[in-house]
This record gives C-alpha cells, structure tokens and sequence, in this order.
C-alpha cells in the first residue's frame, strides 16, 4: 500500500465513510477488510494500545453514537507510512534458519546436486503433510549467496549448475530495459505460421560473444526448412547495424521468402518499422523470458556454439566465414526434414512453390 492510498483512507476515516466506500476510491481498488486491516495495524490507536483493534465502525450512518474504544480511532497517513516502513525493516529469521529439518534437508539434496527448484518442487511430494517443509527456490539461492545466521554453507555454491561464488544479475546495473514502441505482440501473428505449413516465415535473434567485446552475431532461421543465415555485425549490434543487415541479408531473398520475422523484445529491434517496411515483411514479437517462442532459432544457435564458442570475441570472424558456417548448417541433414538439408529443403520449395516439402511442426 502506498502513501497515496493511505491518504485516501486519511480522509475516508476522517469524513466517517464505510470501508467499502475508501476501498473502492483506491487504484486499484482495496476489499474492505483490507481497509480495515490498515486502520487496525497502523492507526493512532497502536500508540497507546498497539494490541487493540481500532474498532472502526460507520456508526453514524445508522444514527448511532461512537463510544468506548471505537471513539479513540484515528488514521494519519504519514503516521501510517512511518509504523509499515518500520515494520518492513526489523530482522527477520530466515525461514532456513528457523527450520534445522529443512536446513539439513536442502543442504542434503545440494551436496546430491539437485538444482534449488528441483529441491523446493521434490519437497512438496516427499513431505506432504509437513508444511513445515517448504521453502522456495529463491530462499535456497539467497541463504547460498546472501550469507547470515542459518544460512547453507557458502561453499554449496560448487554444487549448483554453473558453479558460480557469486550470483549473475538477470541485466547489468546501467542496462535499462523498455517496451518497443508500436511492436506487435506474437499473440497476433498469423496461425498459419504455427504449423510450418507455409514457408517465408523466420525467427531471429543474437548469439553475443565475450562481454569485453560487446560483439554479436544476428541469425535468421526460416521455420519451414530451418535454413539459416548469418547477420554480420562487426562494429557493434545497435538498432541501427542490426537493421541494415537485416535489410541486406532479407533484400536476398524472393518475396514468397518474405512473410513474417519472430524476434524477442532486445532493443536491437527498436528499428522494427523500418525494417519491416524496407524489407516488406511483418514483424512479432515474443513474450518477455519465453525463448520457446523461438524455438526453431534456440536450437539452431545451439547448433552455431560448435562454431562460435561462448565467451569469444565474435568480431573476428568476417563475413565470409558466416557464409561458410551457415552452408555447413544448411548441408547438414535434419530428421525433422525426413533426413534432407534444409539447403535440399529450400531448392524443392523454389522449384515447385505450389508442393512444398513435408516437415516435423517441433524445432
């Protein structure tokens, strides 16, 4: 609840309006036992008598008279504010520290390097009736890296899948992240593009290299035939750089090869419009943290990390060699093609548009 809404509830207590009434005038609007929870928890009344409800009542709108301890409520939103800001800050015992069962159970499921979701999910169905024993991934992960009292000894980080002392933020401290202006969501996207059943429709994304580098490479995939082609981003992957390669490689293509990318929300794309219009294909993007929406791209990048090593200065390679490793790609047989090569795949579909080849709907 915000200072905001307290002061709404300030004037609702102070003009006598029901519960509901001050609930109602919120955004978003509050229960009435919310209300009333507020009023009791931080009212001026857990001065004097911090055990005590307020007793708060719309007594006189059925005429009748406030007395006792209903007529010593009050409500000041500032006072309010101060009592749940201070409240929110006292020291709190870890739920791993209150519990030596489930401490020793998490810690004894780690050193059998199960991964903290696999912990929290496994103890719900080993111990059912033991409400005791739950505990979150998240708690596991900070009594790992968030070292206090109860919390799993600090060298458990060794058994969790990246092994890492210390936890990897999900974006860098100056990164900041933004809704693209007028995207279209992937939810509007044509279902014809669903069931591969027609070709010219791609997804595209980066594979990044070392974080000294700063350096990308962009990759398209055609979902029918799973061919690739490879984006040359030698200077930087800005909006800018990404488009005009996009544009060049695209502007390859015929037109029947031109109907929809898939992308996810990286600022990269913020020149979507543009490329769109210079490329005449329509452009959809993916829901936040849903790579599966991409699917036919995550499994080719993992395919390209034969070639581009994580953690490399991609910058080196020149455009020639991109060529090189997408024809390797693109001659490679795949069982979702019957054992053709999206290569094989992409020349039966240009030779006989009207028949085009039979293909697995899975990535």
């Amino acid at each position: 609840m915000t200072l905001q809404d307290r002061i709404q509830i300030e004037i609702g207590v102070a003009t006598n309006e029901s519960l509901r009434a001050i609930g109602s005038r919120l955004l978003p609007p509050r229960p009435a036992s919310t209300i009333k929870r507020e009023i009791d928890n931080n009212g001026r009344h857990t001065v004097d008598h911090p055990d005590r409800n307020s007793g708060y009542r719309r007594k006189h709108a059925f005429g009748a008279r406030q007395s006792g301890r209903s007529a010593a409520g009050g409500y000041c939103a500032l006072t309010a504010q101060a009592y749940s800001d201070r409240r929110a800050r006292r020291p709190k015992a870890g739920k791993l520290a209150v519990s030596e069962k489930l401490h020793d159970e998490v810690q004894a499921r780690l050193l059998d390097e199960h991964s903290p979701k696999q912990i929290a999910k496994r103890l719900v169905l080993d111990f059912p009736d033991d409400v005791e024993m739950r505990v979150s991934h998240e708690t596991i992960y900070t009594s790992i890296y968030v070292q206090g009292k109860g919390s799993l000894r600090r060298e458990l980080h060794t058994c969790l899948r990246t092994g890492r002392a210390l936890r990897k933020p999900q974006r860098r401290p100056d990164e900041r992240r933004g809704r693209i202006r007028d995207m279209v969501n992937i939810s509007e996207r044509p279902p014809e593009v669903e069931d591969r059943a027609v070709p010219g429709h791609w997804e595209g994304d980066l594979i990044l290299g070392s974080t000294a580098s700063g350096s990308a490479i962009g990759t398209v995939v055609e979902r029918m035939t799973r061919f690739v082609m490879l984006l040359h981003l030698p200077d930087d992957h800005t909006a800018v750089a990404v488009q005009e390669a996009i544009v060049a490689k695209m502007a390859q293509l015929p037109l029947i090869l031109r109907k929809t990318l898939t992308w996810d929300q990286g600022s990269e794309m913020a020149n979507h419009a543009a490329i769109a219009q210079a490329a005449e294909l329509n452009i959809y993007f993916c829901d936040p943290h849903s790579p599966w929406q991409r699917g036919t791209n995550e499994n080719t990048n993992g395919l390209l990390r034969q070639y581009f090593a994580k953690g490399t200065d991609l910058s080196v390679f020149p455009a020639d060699y991109l060529d090189y490793v997408a024809t390797k790609l693109n001659r490679r047989p795949r069982e979702t093609l019957s054992w053709k090569t999206p290569a094989e795949a992409l020349d039966e579909l240009l030779s006989n548009p009207s028949k085009p080849p039979a293909v697995a709907s899975t990535a």
